[in-house]
């Protein structure tokens, strides 16, 4: 909570009163928000909300154009990103900010290299300080390895760490949980706890209710670009966010329908790739929506990747309608009715410069071919049926990819796969950075997909949603299945992290 002077001392951040508009979008609709000293502050609301655009206005990549920032009651302009970090503010994006090429140290202290007093570069000092830093969060990383070598939660904890180097007061977190297994996620909130212990706000982004939940000491809600209220920590009420956020009340949260269980699609059988699939055997039947989950660096998407043909399995053997078969590329799974919507889609679902109708006609160009030439016309119709069915919401087919929503996304990339009349989706991460609304939409369409015969392998490091949505649950444990939950709505995410830490649940 915030501290007991809060009211006779200024706040440690205001924004009042933001307005930000962009050719035909009104952004930000006189928005305002308060931070105090040592609270942790939830802002929330869905995609499109405008929690992105008022953080890059705090973060100084847009000016408003009209409203007030104030620190510690002193108004300040940020003209560019520079002032605002001198400011006190670091803000970790949901799309990390890191170099790959460059090692932990680098990144840490690009732009404020450190030196001996000659001149001349200081690699040992800034190996030391790295590591300093990152031992405040609790992870041990080698601060001269590659980014590009470090999974995706380890550059997470680069990011904080590099913001924390900076000595912010203000720290803002644009879902930092994303990438992250639920023990790290603890580690991330005791890192949080100690920011807040120290007097340095934190502004918290999330989707996740249940972080939220644990986390905020305060929530503000934004709808549509405008403020709509704040609810205190003594006053957190789920459904209360949710109704705030979307502007209605959801029937469920998972809205897990049964579907009549067919013929086995897919058959796994001794599946191996070492060392992040080691033995894998499983079968998937019309229908079915099979949930795979487990910590960080379990073997999941690494198992998705061999089936597709992404990668070469060593060993095992895989069966698509009762027939063994060879899939050595992404084209034989697809040729096969295989799709995978990735967990990356932004750099390996979609080409996010080009528009939603050609990322739609991508893996159907034989489809949509005329002679030589691709039949605009004819992509264009069959991408408007799916935009009806799925109700992706967009101006036209013509809009670039990269300005769709997360939720849209989505849909888009399922989209050019249903074209190709797939009968077996794999969904890694379906709801990574997706807002509250827009996944109960995926979950329909999961739950239509399975209606309708499909057969749904959904790989999801949210366990709730894995209990929530899943026929059966596979639980994995460094590249092997630790265990298998038959009936997941009886199961709970004890019963998960037991088993993915490879004990048996109680």
């Amino acid at each position: 909570m915030p501290p007991a002077d809060a009211t006779t001392s200024p706040p440690l951040l205001e924004m009042r009163g933001i307005v930000k508009t962009f050719p035909g979008v009104r952004a930000l609709d006189g928005v305002s928000l308060e931070l105090h000293h040592g609270e942790v502050l939830a802002l929330t609301g869905e995609n499109g909300a405008g929690k992105s655009t008022l953080m890059k206005v705090l973060s100084g990549v847009h000016q408003p154009d009209a409203g007030e920032i104030l620190i510690n009651g002193r108004e300040r302009h940020f003209h560019r990103p520079a002032e605002s970090q001198q400011a006190g503010i670091s803000i970790i994006y949901q799309e990390l900010d890191l170099i790959p090429q460059l090692s932990v140290a680098e990144n840490l202290f690009l732009g404020r290299e450190r030196t001996h007093r000659l001149g001349f570069l200081d690699s040992g000092d800034e190996a030391r300080e790295t590591t300093a830093q990152l031992s405040k969060l609790g992870v041990s990383l080698d601060p001269h390895a590659k980014v590009e070598s470090l999974t995706v939660a380890e550059q997470q904890f680069v990011e904080i760490a590099k913001a924390l180097a900076v000595d912010a007061r203000i720290v803002v977190m644009d879902e930092p949980t994303a990438a992250l297994s639920q023990r790290e996620v603890q580690r991330l909130f005791e890192v949080i706890d100690g920011l807040r212990s120290r007097g340095i706000g934190v502004v918290y982004i999330s989707h996740r209710m249940d972080e939220v939940e644990r986390v905020a000491d305060r929530v503000t809600v934004l709808r549509d670009g405008a403020h709509i209220g704040d609810l205190e920590a003594g006053h957190l009420d789920r459904e209360k966010i949710i109704h705030m956020m979307v502007g209605r009340s959801l029937d469920a949260e998972f809205p897990k329908l049964k579907a009549p269980l067919g013929e086995v699609l897919l058959k796994v059988e001794h599946l191996q790739r070492p060392p992040k699939v080691r033995d894998i055997s499983f079968e998937l039947r019309r229908g079915e929506v099979l949930g795979i989950t487990g910590l960080i660096g379990a073997g999941r998407t690494e198992t998705a990747r061999v089936i597709f043909g992404a990668d070469r399995p060593t060993g095992g053997q895989i069966y698509v309608r009762g027939r063994p078969v060879e899939i050595r590329s992404p084209r034989d799974a697809v040729r096969l009715g295989i799709c995978l919507l990735t967990e990356d889609r932004k750099n390996q679902g979609l080409v996010l410069g080009r528009s939603v109708r050609e990322n739609f006609g991508l893996p159907n160009l034989d489809r949509l071919r005329r002679g030589a030439f691709i039949d605009e016309v004819q992509e264009k119709r069959r991408f408007e049926s799916f935009r009806e069915s799925l109700s992706i919401r967009l101006p036209s087919s013509e809009t670039p990819a990269s300005s769709l929503s997360g939720g849209n996304q989505q849909k888009v990339v399922l989209a050019k796969w249903l074209e190709r009349q797939t009968d077996i989706v794999i969904f890694d991460e379906p709801t990574r950075g997706i807002d509250v609304g827009a996944k109960v939409e995926i979950y329909q369409l999961v739950n239509r997909l399975a209606a309708e015969g499909k057969a749904i392998l959904m790989i999801s490091s949210e366990l709730p949603e894995i209990l929530g949505m899943s026929d059966r649950v596979l639980v994995m444990h460094e590249g092997q299945i630790a265990g298998e939950l038959p009936d997941p709505q009886s199961a709970s995410q004890e019963d998960i992290l037991s088993l993915a830490m490879d004990r048996a649940p109680s």
